[in-house]
């Protein structure tokens, strides 16, 4: 059982200050791409959403493995690079 105070960090809504367009591939865009086709914004609004600490990875590349969508469905990613450079400038990517 989670105690009562990060159960009440976690439903802070954190909002970005900013966005752009991703450039150039690297990994944090390849997870990016990866939490934006799941419906969410990054990281950040996943974990808000779905009270999760974690996020499942592949150990070898470190890329996002699967991933809850809003509608309880699944995401499942490949080990490899997924997001290809005509998809890269799609990729929005949040400063807070």
């Amino acid at each position: 059982k989670r105690p009562e105070v990060s159960g009440v960090m976690a439903k802070a809504d954190i909002k970005p200050k900013s966005t752009h367009d991703a450039k150039k591939w690297s990994a944090d865009i390849e997870n990016l791409y990866r939490f934006q086709q799941a419906g969410y914004r990054d990281e950040v609004e996943y974990k808000q959403v779905k009270q999760v600490d974690t996020v499942e990875r592949w150990p070898e590349t470190g890329f996002v493995k699967k991933l809850q969508r809003r509608d309880n469905t699944f995401n499942y990613f490949d080990k490899q690079r997924e997001c290809k450079d005509k998809e890269v400038h799609k990729v929005k990517v949040y400063v807070y």
